[in-house]
């Protein structure tokens, strides 16, 4: 691949992103983000999904087949042989996994009140 400004400009920009990852605040800041972020989710998607009234099934297929690809994506990656940028990207995906069904088990205790 040639050495253009915009790969050159996307290599500096993951590098600085790399540096700034690897503080445990920062990350733990993102990884905290990523559960909130899910949790909105949950939220936003509970509420068309009441308002619409339609395809309710179809979107719970699709939430179901999201986690449990996310789960198999998290859980199947060998850490050994992967980079440990790839698992910041791997944890804040499970972060979001985990806000996504909470933010859905707090709704359910919502409407079932």
């Amino acid at each position: 691949m040639q050495n253009t400004r915009l790969s050159t400009l996307v290599d500096r920009a993951f590098a600085q992103f790399t540096r700034f990852a690897r503080n445990p605040w920062r990350r733990l800041s993102l990884l905290l983000i990523s559960i909130l972020g899910g949790n909105f989710l949950a939220t936003t998607v509970s509420t068309v999904a009441g308002q619409r009234a339609s395809l309710d099934v179809v979107e719970a297929l699709f939430l179901v087949i999201l986690a449990e690809g996310i789960s198999w994506l998290v859980y199947t990656t060998d850490r050994r042989r992967t980079a440990p940028q790839r698992w910041l990207l791997l944890e804040s995906l499970n972060g979001l996994k985990i806000g996504l069904i909470y933010g859905l088990f707090v709704e359910a205790f919502k409407l079932g009140s």
